[in-house]
């Protein structure tokens, strides 16, 4: 009954992994750079989360990553979802770079 247990468990932790789409693998796979990443939210996304991601039309950024994992982060970058929040699909470097910087912020 234990092995039953941890194959379950196993398929919940794995199966959307498999699922992922190739942009977010891709993104997923490389080291991003927190610095180009940083250029990248000041350009892009400062003039609605604030010069210092604090936060001004959208959300306030720090912490996260504590909130959402790096898949979940991704796609609301990418979709679009949550209006006035445009559809924005950088190169996979640039959005592992993006992801690095808000693995920087507290």
């Amino acid at each position: 009954m234990a092995g039953l247990a941890v194959l379950i468990f196993s398929l919940a932790v794995l199966l959307p992994g498999l699922h992922s789409d190739p942009y977010t693998r891709a993104t997923l796979q490389l080291p991003g750079d927190a610095g180009n990443g940083g250029r990248l939210f000041r350009l892009n996304c400062a003039g609605c989360h604030g010069l210092a991601a604090q936060g001004l039309v959208g959300p306030n950024l720090h912490g996260v990553v504590q909130r959402k994992n790096d898949r979940q982060l991704i796609q609301q970058v990418v979709s679009g979802r949550t209006p006035p929040m445009p559809r924005f699909q950088p190169d996979p470097q640039t959005m592992a770079d993006l992801l690095a910087f808000l693995h920087s912020l507290p």
